[in-house]
């Protein structure tokens, strides 16, 4: 009898205890920049890092220093940036009193199954049973407890999530605040596109660039939440919009097209397992684990990262060492606790079920998310027969020439360009040109502002005061391979030394002591670090 109690008591603390793991009119604001004695009519975006991005009726990013705002656009800043911090922290509390709630009741109610169980066992079990009996059921209790971990709320450093995005400056921006990691981006990548997809799988979409920028930002959470059953990714729920973001700014979307379809295997993908939707939005359909034979980024940074809020890897571990057994969601725990995915080159090719704790939406879509602006309407579908040969940008840098055979006829294409909100596009045939005109949006930029602060964040000079040899560290060799030149500066502006690639060391012995100023030129930012020379 008291075995079948024992029994039952160890079947009921299981039950109770285990779990199962698994977004047409616009206001402007007459804004007074008093330094410059000049205006910007525009919509406040967000305030980060002391500068205030301001959204134009062109789809324009423009920041602009909190300080050199008129007084009462300054103040206009601070009570809409309180408004947005009441909300967050009341969303926020919500949140945790969701998780913390639980934890609560079941921390007593562990408590109390100890404290009845302890009773138990020192009056109803021999001594000698008892011995056999304790090692067993601390060890299920440590088990217990192990799991039930997983269920509480976690928050990721937004540094960490910005060393994946860093390598792809300028082509990304990023910023945060206490809920959120930002991301904004124009979708499209650093490698050939369009180039690999099938004969039956053009659906005669081209890559537009599209405005990820300002409020129509990828937005990453901070606080991911282990849901208490994974949300599955398939061939019904997330078929409309992405469910990841590359870390070069490119989204990613379900392996299932709309259709139902793998969209790999059907062979609508290129080479780089992307394509173009409805709205002539790139996109990817797959892991971008290309990111790391390019060598445009690192196997110990993350690839991308999932909409609930964890990141991607390739076939190594953040570690260093070759991945491990995946689970049935395509990812596991790591050494550190947390939660990350893997791509693979077979399906679900990246996430198979959405560990962290997300929302879709009526039209089977994650929210929140950015959105794609489509310019043409017309209903295209599959091109039986063609075969892309290239997709490069014009010479103007205004729009893409995409070329493509027909039943192995060459000679057609679909060339577009943009001017303002003008899109041309040219379809072209062995023997005609048919040009068609299209109504869209102002192509915008992506800000640098941020992107500065988290280049001079990624450099380290060392030591500092320095003496003879002066050590830099970047942490990212793409980023190294991006630096034109490094510049020393004296305190009166004097031109001490210069290097036109990167170097690791500095020999600075013949240097007096001091105050200098080392310079990191790259493409679209320069970053200045002041050094001590003792």
């Amino acid at each position: 009898m008291k075995k079948i109690i024992l029994l039952l008591v160890c079947m009921l603390s299981g039950f109770m205890f285990s779990h199962t793991l698994n977004y047409n009119k616009i206001v402007l604001r007459h804004w007074s920049i008093q330094k410059n004695n000049t205006f910007i009519d525009g919509s406040f975006s967000k305030y980060k890092n002391g500068l205030v991005s301001i959204e134009d009726a062109q789809n324009r990013i423009i920041d602009v220093p909190l300080q050199s705002l008129s007084a009462e656009d300054q103040l206009y800043v601070k009570k809409r940036e309180d408004a947005i911090i009441a909300i967050n922290t009341s969303l926020s509390t919500v949140n945790k009193a969701e998780n913390v709630t639980p934890f609560l009741i079941k921390s007593i109610l562990i408590a109390l199954f100890l404290f009845v169980f302890g009773i138990y066992i020192f009056r109803n079990i021999e001594s000698k049973k008892r011995n056999y009996l304790i090692p067993i059921v601390s060890a299920g209790i440590i088990m217990t407890l192990f799991s039930f971990g997983k269920k509480m709320l976690t928050t990721t450093d937004p540094n960490f999530i910005n060393s994946a995005f860093i390598p792809f400056i300028p082509n990304v921006h990023t910023s945060w605040d206490s809920n959120y990691f930002y991301v904004e981006s124009k979708g499209i990548p650093n490698h050939t596109m369009m180039v690999g997809i099938s004969n039956h799988g053009w659906q005669q979409q081209v890559p537009n660039p599209q405005c990820y920028i300002g409020t129509n930002h990828w937005s990453i959470p901070l606080n991911p939440i282990i849901a208490a059953t994974p949300t599955l990714i398939d061939n019904v729920h997330f078929t409309r919009g992405a469910i990841a973001l590359a870390a070069n700014g490119v989204p990613i979307f379900n392996y299932h097209t709309n259709t139902g379809v793998d969209s790999y295997l059907d062979g609508q993908l290129d080479n780089y397992g992307g394509h173009c939707g409805k709205g002539d939005d790139y996109h990817y359909h797959t892991a971008p684990i290309h990111l790391y034979t390019l060598g445009q980024t690192t196997t110990n940074l993350p690839c991308a990262f999932a909409l609930d809020g964890f990141a991607v890897y390739g076939s190594v571990e953040p570690n260093g060492t070759a991945m491990t057994t995946l689970d049935t969601n395509h990812g596991h725990y790591g050494t550190n606790g947390v939660y990350h995915y893997h791509g693979t080159s077979t399906a679900p090719y990246m996430i198979g079920s959405f560990v962290g704790q997300v929302t879709e939406d009526a039209t089977n879509q994650l929210i929140p998310q950015a959105a794609a602006h489509p310019v043409r309407n017309e209903n295209w579908g599959p091109l039986a027969g063609a075969l892309i040969t290239s997709c490069v940008a014009n010479a103007n840098n205004n729009g893409y020439n995409l070329s493509y055979t027909l039943n192995g006829t060459p000679g057609y294409a679909t060339n577009f360009s943009w001017s303002g909100t003008t899109y041309t596009f040219n379809y072209v045939t062995p023997s005609l040109t048919t040009p068609t005109n299209y109504n869209g949006f102002s192509q915008c930029t992506v800000p640098l502002a941020n992107n500065a602060f988290a280049l001079d964040n990624a450099i380290t000079l060392y030591p500092n005061p320095a003496k003879d040899i002066l050590q830099i560290n970047i942490g990212n060799a793409v980023l190294e391979n991006d630096i034109q030149n490094i510049t020393i500066y004296g305190i009166k502006g004097d031109l001490i030394l210069k290097t036109d690639y990167f170097k690791s060391t500095l020999d600075i012995k013949n240097l007096a002591s001091g105050t200098y100023f080392v310079k990191f030129q790259f493409e679209n930012a320069q970053i200045t670090k002041k050094l001590l020379v003792k």
